[in-house]
């Protein structure tokens, strides 16, 4: 009997199908154009308010917050797509990294003194986990090492003790619940329910100046691009198609002598530190950093975003971080008392219609 042929398995990442169909130079052509875009945000907002082609601060500030997105849920996908573990807690690494970012922020905004916060709820002196934070490099460091070294200790354990399905997502939840928690206490030096907010400046450079908020952006657009890149070699490599293979058929995998916990760990710890890279750069974008940034809400959102997108594609999740973030910033101001209702609508649609993303239903329309 002669079997059909099927050059492209479904489970093979987009980039490699798109390459596959356009070819790779149209293929890095089109990412290119993107990339050229988002690189010329930056440059137009350096232009006079007065001119047509201005950005505004705003403009740039709310696609600045969309790709720091877009990067939490590329590292979701990583996780959930690849390795199929269902995180609900990575808004807590995101804050991680933003709250290691926010503290160097406070200190520089102070100066010699103690930030505001503290000033007001009468400390006299700064808890020994701010040593160091007026150092830029220090602050770089706890970026990488608050959320890398929590996802190290809380994966080692969970995927040791083999916690799994719904299990691990509960777990999870509830380790960014208890993290909100903590970190709206007064006396745990965070800045309680107001967090950090009023930074000045970063680096010696103003803050809000258009100069410093274009090179915020272009460092945010190419760590989008270097995690995209990343990924998708990592999908390419014997690595991914062990990620695939422990996602699809675990025991199978330990039956072939493969042990899973080291995979695991490994791709869930890069998951939590790139969550916290793009934290480290969400707050000098937007401003503000605070517990509720640990919500398990913003967590579901970002499954909502990978899960519409479609997962295990790479692409689809910045699709979906795109279109839901954008339909957020729209009706938030046209129809602020509906969101929630959209929100809800349309994560039940793509449950029910969509179950493999946008990206699916792309991939049924091409075959």
């Amino acid at each position: 009997m002669t079997m059909p042929l099927n050059p492209m398995p479904p489970n093979k990442s987009l980039l490699a199908r798109a390459s596959a169909k356009l070819g790779p130079q149209t293929s890095l052509v089109l990412a290119l154009l993107v990339l050229a875009l988002l690189l010329a945000m930056p440059l137009l907002h350096l232009l006079p308010a007065e001119h047509s082609l201005h950005v505004s601060a705003y403009s740039l500030t709310l696609v600045g917050k969309i790709l720091c997105y877009a990067v939490v849920a590329l590292a979701l996908d990583l996780v959930w797509g690849y390795a199929g573990l269902l995180s609900l807690g990575h808004g807590l690494f995101f804050a991680l990294g933003g709250y290691a970012m926010g503290m160097y922020l406070m200190r520089e905004s102070a100066g010699d003194q103690l930030p505001a916060f503290m000033t007001f709820l009468s400390w006299t002196e700064l808890p020994w986990y701010w040593t160091g934070t007026q150092h830029f490099l220090w602050a770089l460091c706890l970026v990488v090492l608050a959320p890398g070294l929590l996802a190290l200790v809380f994966g080692f354990f969970a995927f040791r003790s083999r916690i799994k399905g719904v299990y691990f997502s509960i777990m999870t939840q509830a380790l960014t619940f208890a993290g909100m928690l903590l970190f709206f206490r007064n006396e745990t030096g965070f800045g309680g329910n107001n967090g950090f907010t009023n930074f000045r400046r970063i680096l010696g450079f103003d803050i809000t100046a258009p100069s410093t908020r274009a090179t915020l952006f272009v460092a945010t657009v190419l760590l989008l691009a270097g995690s995209l890149l990343l990924g998708w070699r990592l999908a390419k490599s014997k690595f991914g198609r062990v990620l695939t293979a422990l996602r699809d058929a675990e025991n199978r995998l330990m039956f072939c002598g493969y042990d899973p916990r080291g995979y695991k760990l490994f791709i869930w710890v890069l998951s939590a530190v790139l969550c916290g890279l793009a934290g480290a750069l969400y707050v000098p974008l937007v401003g503000i950093i605070n517990p509720s940034e640990m919500s398990p809400t913003n967590s579901i959102e970002a499954a909502v975003w990978v899960a519409l997108g479609g997962r295990g594609t790479l692409i689809g999740p910045l699709l979906g971080a795109g279109l839901v973030n954008g339909m957020k910033s729209w009706f938030t101001v046209a129809l602020p008392e509906y969101w929630l209702f959209a929100l809800g609508t349309l994560f039940i649609v793509v449950t029910l219609y969509l179950p493999q993303g946008v990206i699916g239903l792309l991939r049924r329309k091409d075959q």
